[in-house]
């Protein structure tokens, strides 16, 4: 899957576990540095979704 598919999904749903899963991502880090969105803000509304 190329960046501009997941990137879109975050874009719209702002949820991070889902693209972590798409991605096949162990760490949500690495999901986070492969959007490219700060690192605060990514925590943050992790945080703020429950799984």
């Amino acid at each position: 899957m190329r960046r501009t598919k997941p990137y879109l999904i975050y874009k719209k749903t702002k949820n991070l576990r889902v693209i972590q899963l798409l991605l096949g991502h162990k760490k949500l880090e690495s999901t986070v540095r492969y959007l490219g969105i700060e690192v605060d803000d990514a925590l943050e509304i992790s945080e703020s979704i429950e799984v």
